[in-house]
Order: structure tokens, then sequence, then C-alpha cells
């Protein structure tokens, strides 16, 4: 859960506490934690190798437990998410991405709905540059965001690991073939 806490650093001098690569069905995310709070997860181009926590003085219990969480929410067992939060950005992008955590599992919005969640209802581009550049993929669902006419629009991860996340939020059978085809 994200904790509120606003922050804002440059992005280039990110550092961390705890690091970790997660295999998943849609491929490799990299977690990264500090000051006990998940900062980072992103994905990871394909070829990376997994490897597990690795963290500065011992073990990470908080990226062993996003892992499990993941692992859980992949298998269809897990709607919310549970862990902290802290992602860092300007204020209209922490807005943008509290306001993503509003989005029920299995719903989606377009982009002029998020704009007007936030109370600025012509910035629906800005919204997409705030989406384009979330730190936290999946758990702060930019996913659930689509274009104006449903149609799925940019991804980080790739527009099939986007269908393949609203597919699987969806109760599809097989959510993952899209990804399990390309790599």
């Amino acid at each position: 859960m994200y904790d509120g806490r606003d922050a804002m650093v440059d992005q280039t001098a990110l550092t961390w506490d705890c690091l970790a690569v997660f295999a998943t069905p849609i491929g490799l995310l990299q977690a990264a934690a500090r000051e006990g709070a998940l900062v980072r997860l992103s994905f990871l181009p394909q070829g990376s190798a997994p490897q597990r926590a690795v963290a500065q003085g011992g073990p990470c219990p908080l990226l062993s437990e996003a892992e499990r969480q993941l692992h859980a929410y992949f298998a269809g067992q897990l709607r919310a998410f549970s862990l902290p939060l802290r992602p860092e950005g300007t204020p209209f992008q922490l807005d943008v991405w509290r306001a993503l955590g509003e989005i029920p599992y299995g719903c989606t919005c377009t982009y002029g709905e998020l704009a007007a969640r936030i109370g600025r209802p012509r910035a629906a581009r800005a919204v997409g540059m705030a989406l384009h550049v979330n730190p936290i993929a999946i758990i702060i669902p930019c996913h659930r965001v689509t274009g104006c006419n449903g149609k799925l629009t940019g991804y980080a991860g790739g527009l099939e690991k986007k269908a393949a996340l609203l597919a699987l939020e969806q109760g599809a059978a097989d959510p993952f073939s899209l990804c399990h085809a390309r790599q």
C-alpha cells in the first residue's frame, strides 16, 4: 500500500537497500526496496537471468513478500497487494499513481477518466506521461488504463503483457498465451 509520503528525487540517482529479480509468467521483473518500502518494480529485457533477493547486510523480507504476492497474483489468488510502496515522482505523478490504485481489479478506465478523477479533466496526455514513468509496474496498475475507444495503448512491458494482465484479471483460462508465444 502506498504510504502517502510525497517523495521527489532524481530518478537517475535512485538507490536501494535491496534488489531482486523475479521470474513471472510474463517475464522477469526487477524489484527494489528502500527504507522498508518498495520503490521500483520494472520489466527486464528478455534474456536477463533471474536471481534471488539481495540486500545490504542480510536477507530482504520485503522483497520476499513482494515475490510471494506477485506469484499469488499471477496464480489468480490475489486481487489486492498489501505492500508498503513509496513511488517517487512529481506531485502530479503521485496524484495519478494514487488514482491508479483506486481502479478495481478486473476493471479499466481511460486516460481521460483518470484525468477527471484527479481533478484535471484536460490532462489526459499528461496522465499518459505519468503512466509511462510509473516506477512500480503491476502493483500500481497502469495496465488498467486504455485509450478513449477502449483499445490497448502503450505499456512499458509491451502490449502483449498489458493484454495478459487484463486477461488474468478478467478470468481468462490462459491469460499468458500471448506472452509465451513471444518468448
